[in-house]
């Protein structure tokens, strides 16, 4: 038995290494068997560079067609598992075919690649990045080994960042006016707003800020949608009293990803005012218009 189990093993480990993986920063991801694993961090624009190791093992030998690395930008959806949409795909040549009988180190570059969206493992959708080596063989399957790595992308502050104003309620029962003080929030910020209270005709149990994330896939009658809330901050618990309530959230140890858009997939992250009636009804939503973006670190 341990015979037939050896004849279908690879005849070689293979190792991906970053030429600055300790130095970097590092993220953990949630890998495909449930275990958690740390993999480097890298922004848009920055070369990519490591090495690959191939070593036999021992009383065996690899005969090859070649060898190659790719970086690949993977999205897939989750109720389509297994098909993959490729949106970046660079491939370097390691080796022309031939044979590896001993421990063999290959050095690969990929020099400012464009990685345009953040990776992202949501509830229906993941986002991933990838350097894949493969050993193409014959007459057998190839080798393939994976290593994962994150994008994290920082964009300047835009240029406008207005601030919001409306008005909401319920017609002849409650009518509110709230206001942000801008926006657009970057993922450490701090969001400040003001609700003023023109017409409480109900009893108000409390009043809640929620930032939420919003997850849609698929298109038309195969649009998928996830909310997920990332954080509560409670303004005001029992009626409330004429005038203004100020407020102010900090989203720096709440918020990890920011919006971004492909095709048919989108994940937004908004802030919205929340109240609950004293008759038990649900929470009626005020508003969920600011959105965030993700800030340069100085």
């Amino acid at each position: 038995m341990n015979f037939i189990a050896g004849a279908f093993k690879p005849p070689c480990n293979i190792t991906v290494r970053f030429s600055d993986g300790k130095t970097r920063k590092q993220n953990s991801i949630k890998k495909e068997n449930g275990k958690t694993a740390t993999v480097p961090v890298f922004l848009s624009q920055e070369t990519i560079s490591g090495e690959v190791v191939v070593e036999p093992i021992q009383g065996k030998k690899v005969e090859h067609n070649g060898v190659k690395i790719e970086l690949l930008g993977q999205i897939e959806l989750y109720f389509d598992r297994g098909n993959f949409y490729d949106f970046t795909s660079l491939v370097r040549e390691l080796d022309v075919p031939g044979e590896i009988y001993e421990r063999k180190t290959y050095p690969f570059e990929f020099s400012t690649v464009e990685m345009p969206y953040e990776s992202y493992n949501g509830v229906n959708v993941r986002l991933r990045y990838i350097l894949k080596v493969t050993i193409s063989r014959n007459y057998v399957s190839n080798i393939v080994e994976y290593q994962e790595f994150c994008v994290h992308n920082f964009t300047s502050p835009p240029t406008i960042n207005n601030s919001i104003k409306m008005e909401v309620g319920i017609e002849d029962c409650l009518h509110i006016e709230f206001e942000y003080n801008k926006s657009k929030y970057h993922l450490k910020d701090v969001i400040v707003g003001k609700i003023y209270f023109l017409l409480v005709r109900i009893k108000i149990k409390n009043m809640e800020l929620e930032i939420r994330r919003r997850e849609s896939t698929g298109s038309g009658p195969n649009t998928y949608v996830e909310t997920e809330t990332l954080a509560k901050f409670e303004l005001m618990d029992g009626a409330p009293v004429r005038g203004a309530i100020q407020s102010a959230l900090r989203c720096g140890a709440i918020l990890e990803c920011s919006s971004w858009m492909f095709k048919a997939c989108s994940v937004h992250l908004q802030a919205g005012w929340l109240a609950s009636v004293a008759s038990g009804d649900p929470h009626f939503l005020l508003a969920n218009r600011a959105s965030f973006w993700p800030v340069i670190h100085i």
